[in-house]
C-alpha cells in the first residue's frame, strides 16, 4: 500500500531524513521507533504531504505522491493523528469529529461514521457537548483518533499515541488502534514505547539520525540485544 524509496527531508542545511526506504503492506501495522530528533515526525509530515521532500519517491496504492495536496491525500485514504494530538480546543467534540469530514459531503455516512466513534470511545459520547480544549489528555488522544477515522482512511498514520498519558490510558489507547487494525485499516505508528509498539505491530522499522538502521519482523526486533539496550532500558 506504502512503498517510500530514497526519501530525504532537509531543514535549511540540516538533513533530517536521509534517503531512507520502507514500505507497508495493506493491512499490516508496522511501526517506526526512535530516539527523540531520528526524523519520525519528519517522516510522517511527508508521507501526508504536510513538508515537501527534497528528494525520493513515495508511492500509495501505486500511485506517485510527489506534488499530491494535503486535502487530496486525505481524500485518497490517508489520515494523520499528529504528535500532540492537534485538536481543536475551542470546538465541541462533535464539531471536532465533523472536520475530520470536511473532504466528504455524504450527510448520512458522516453521521453514521460518528456514532462508530463514539461507539469507540464512549467517554467521546458522554462528553460530546464539551469543548476540546476542557478534555483530558487520554480524551483529546481520543478525540485525534476520532476525528482521523471520519475521513475514512485505509492508511492511518499514528504520532506518539501514548505521549504524556497514564499507563491505563495508554491500554485503552492501544485496544483500540488494534481494533481499527482488525477493522481492516492499515497502520504505520511512530511510538516512544518501542515494546508496547513492536508488541501489537508485525514489523518495525528503527531510525536514527534521519537513517533506517534496522528492519526486521517485530518478534525479532523485540529480542534484538541493540535494541534491547537502545529502546527497551535494559543494561549494556
Amino acid at each position: 500500500m506504502l512503498e517510500v524509496s530514497g526519501l530525504r527531508v532537509s531543514y535549511g542545511g540540516i538533513n533530517a531524513v536521509k534517503g531512507i526506504d520502507l514500505a507497508v503492506r495493506a493491512g499490516e501495522m508496522v511501526t517506526l521507533i526512535g530516539a527523540n530528533g531520528a526524523g519520525k515526525t519528519t517522516t510522517l509530515k511527508a508521507l501526508t504531504g504536510l513538508i515537501r521532500p527534497a528528494a525520493g519517491s513515495v508511492r500509495y496504492n501505486g500511485a506517485e505522491m510527489t506534488g499530491v495536496a494535503l486535502h487530496r491525500r486525505i481524500g485518497m485514504g490517508i489520515a494523520l493523528v499528529p504528535e500532540g494530538r492537534g485538536i481543536f480546543p475551542r470546538l465541541t467534540v462533535e464539531e471536532n469529529l465533523g472536520m475530520g469530514a470536511y473532504c466528504r459531503n455524504d450527510r448520512d455516512g458522516i453521521r453514521g461514521d460518528c456514532e462508530r466513534v463514539y461507539a469507540l470511545f464512549p467517554r467521546l459520547a458522554e462528553r460530546r457537548s464539551q469543548t476540546g480544549g476542557t478534555l483530558s489528555g487520554g480524551e483529546q488522544q481520543m478525540l485525534a483518533i476520532g476525528r482521523a477515522m471520519m475521513s475514512r482512511p485505509r492508511l492511518l498514520l499514528l504520532d506518539e499515541p501514548s505521549m504524556g498519558l497514564a499507563p491505563l490510558m495508554v491500554q485503552k489507547i492501544f485496544e483500540t488502534i488494534r481494533a481499527i487494525a482488525a477493522d481492516g485499516v492499515t497502520i504505520l505508528l511512530v511510538e516512544q514505547n518501542a515494546k508496547l509498539a513492536l508488541e501489537i505491530c508485525q514489523r518495525g522499522y528503527v531510525m536514527e539520525s534521519g537513517e533506517i538502521i534496522l528492519h526486521d519482523n517485530a518478534p525479532n526486533l523485540l529480542a534484538n540485544p541493540q535494541v534491547r539496550r537502545a529502546y527497551l532500558g535494559e543494561p549494556s
